[in-house]
């Protein structure tokens, strides 16, 4: 039985909403074993994902939310390897202002588990950065993949459309803060960090964000 492991992309683009654009290197995590994978956040260059799947089978391509920098290779991606893109519905709004023509393939919705290699990744719906937000937690792994919810040092900006502070302090303290703090948080952009190392600094947050 073969190991399952992650890998790490890291690719460079940009991101633009509410008539900026900012140039923006996003973290890209493709779990699995030597024979199929799970592609979180497909983001730039569906080329260097598809030669960082090393001809693995891909089963799907996770969004964690529809902002541009996320889903810009999506179904570039799709096309290339015939997976599915899931998006949970409340982001269709954000992903139709990227692909107006080409509607994701499947939806998430929270607790549901997607399983890959064996391997299991529970849905988290965790709105507040975007309306359909989601993290994904494999507890066997030991890791949750947050996209744009949480980073090292706080939560996701909640300055632009779609957002709201509030409700991003709410999903990070009701749906990961509870997760065991040696879990790894994988993030959207920079580094990794623990739910340990963050969770102190939630009214730190409260705080700031009024």
């Amino acid at each position: 039985m073969s190991t399952v492991r992650v890998d790490h992309l890291t690719t460079s683009g940009t991101f633009s909403l509410d008539g900026g654009t900012w140039e923006v290197d996003n973290n890209v995590w493709i779990v699995g074993d030597e024979d199929e994978a799970l592609v979180v956040d497909a983001a730039h260059d569906a080329d260097a994902i598809a030669r960082a799947l090393d001809g693995r089978r891909l089963t799907a391509i996770v969004c964690t939310h529809a902002h541009d920098d996320h889903i810009d290779a999506a179904p570039a991606l799709a096309e290339a390897t015939g997976a599915p893109v899931l998006l949970h519905p409340d982001d269709r709004p954000l992903w139709d202002l990227t692909h107006p023509g080409r509607a994701p393939d499947g939806e998430l919705a929270d607790g549901r588990t997607l399983t890959v290699a064996g391997t299991g990744l529970t849905v988290l719906h965790t709105p507040g950065h975007a309306p359909g937000a989601v993290c994904l937690y494999a507890p066997a792994l030991g890791t949750v993949f947050t996209g744009d919810t949480l980073f090292a040092g706080g939560p996701g900006a909640t300055g632009r459309s779609f957002s709201h502070f509030p409700t991003i302090i709410d999903s990070i303290r009701d749906r990961l803060l509870t997760l065991p703090p040696e879990t790894v948080v994988r993030t959207g952009h920079g580094e990794s960090t623990t739910i340990g190392a963050e969770a102190p600094h939630l009214q730190e947050w409260i705080d700031r964000g009024h």
